[in-house]
């Protein structure tokens, strides 16, 4: 019998307490955003009023406390991670993590005719990157498509590896619009065969699985603290030993440097390479602290409360006439984007919010996503270990209720 107590996991998140229009609030917007424990706050709040200070620059008190605790928390994801403490840059998200790669790795490895592939089912932050990069050194792009039930045509991209110069294919481990968790590890010993640099995007699947990338074998991969029960801000980007020392910097300033002169620079070693400035020293280890709150719980027991929520909702709203899921590949993460005919995603959420009950709609940041489903917008409900069963009732009773009204 699983002893996985929902309660209990809620009682450390303070948000959820709160009201939204009146009532107590239904947070189902998980796959946006993620909320944060009270250990998370506090370590926040401790670290400016205890600790505040810059590090790799003092020999004071202050200074060492903070870059002990800044070191600890690069130990803590690179344990999280399975992988080697130099292997781990800390980056501001996702976003900035690809964006690093396409201008850093990218234009070290790719050159005119060159192919990068992507998927259907990519978020912007996995497709303008690549683009940015591909118009300056005259690369291609080649989509690798979905096929209907939202998982990926793996046929297609067997055959792109194949006939086709592909230097890099960057995907999403898990898509933030239809759930499909992507088989990486067949993929990227596949695309190994050909030679190809794998790119994981894991801002979807941090929250949700136990990473060994070490295990994993893929060349580079990264993720968003806010999204693992961490602050904004704060981003990991994974990359091979090898691969980050062959790579140029990404900006400069102080910090990621050796030696500087007015006749030329060089430049430390990873992962300070690719750190310039600053650091955000705070939410680093805060983002620390929140993977090992993550870390307390049995993942086995979270992911099967989580799929339990993802059954309650779609058994509850496909009897919704002209009701339509978006991704239904068995096995998928715990994202429900759909569309109900006659009731447009954006009208659906405003008289979701006045019940309390809080989902995303939009594109999702995935515009050629919704091209292939034929939408222009979905309504997307994402769960979380802190959900209930009581929450997912909610959502389709109100659900239903707006249909009535829309209709």
């Amino acid at each position: 019998m699983s002893s996985f107590n929902v309660n209990s996991v809620r009682s450390h998140f303070p948000i959820l307490n709160r009201s939204n229009r009146g009532k107590s609030i239904a947070y189902l917007d998980n796959a946006a955003t993620s909320q944060k424990p009270n250990s998370v706050i506090d370590c926040l709040s401790n670290y400016y009023r205890n600790t505040n200070s810059n590090v790799h620059r003092g020999i004071y008190e202050l200074a060492e406390e903070a870059e002990a605790q800044y070191a600890s928390a690069r130990k803590i994801v690179a344990n999280h991670c399975s992988v080697r403490e130099n292997e781990i840059i800390f980056t501001r998200g996702t976003t900035e993590a690809l964006n690093l790669l396409a201008h850093s790795f990218g234009r070290a490895q790719l050159s005119s005719g060159d192919v990068i592939a992507l998927t259907e089912m990519e978020h912007h932050a996995n497709i303008v990157p690549w683009q940015i990069i591909g118009k300056e050194l005259g690369t291609t792009i080649e989509v690798i498509p979905i096929l209907p039930d939202g998982s990926l045509d793996r046929d297609f991209l067997s055959n792109v590896l194949k006939q086709k110069k592909v230097r890099i294919l960057s995907l999403c481990a898990i898509s933030n619009t239809l759930g499909t968790i992507n088989p990486l590890k067949e993929i990227i010993r596949e695309a190994h065969q050909y030679e190809t640099f794998v790119v994981v995007d894991g801002a979807q699947s941090a929250p949700h699985e136990r990473l060994n990338l070490t295990e994993l074998d893929c060349d580079f991969f990264c993720f968003s603290g806010h999204k693992v029960y961490g602050p904004m801000g704060i981003g990991v980007l994974y990359g091979k030993a090898e691969l980050l020392e062959a790579m140029p910097p990404y900006q400069g300033g102080g910090d990621m440097i050796d030696q500087v002169s007015f006749s030329g620079t060089t430049f430390a070693s990873s992962p300070q390479k690719f750190e310039a400035g600053t650091p955000n020293v705070a939410d680093a280890i805060a983002l620390g602290e929140a993977l090992r709150f993550f870390a307390q719980y049995d993942l086995k027991e979270v992911q099967c409360h989580e799929t339990a929520l993802l059954e309650s909702a779609r058994h509850g709203l496909s009897d919704i006439p002209g009701f339509k899921e978006h991704g239904t590949v068995p096995g998928k993460a715990a994202v429900l984007s759909f569309s109900i005919d006659g009731a447009h995603p954006h009208d659906l959420a405003s008289i979701l919010d006045a019940e309390g009950i809080a989902i995303r709609t939009g594109h999702h940041c995935c515009q050629p996503l919704m091209g292939k489903l034929g939408v222009e917008a979905t309504a997307r409900a994402s769960f979380a270990f802190y959900n209930t069963l009581e929450e997912t009732e909610r959502l389709v009773k109100a659900t239903h209720k707006a249909v009535t009204l829309l209709r």
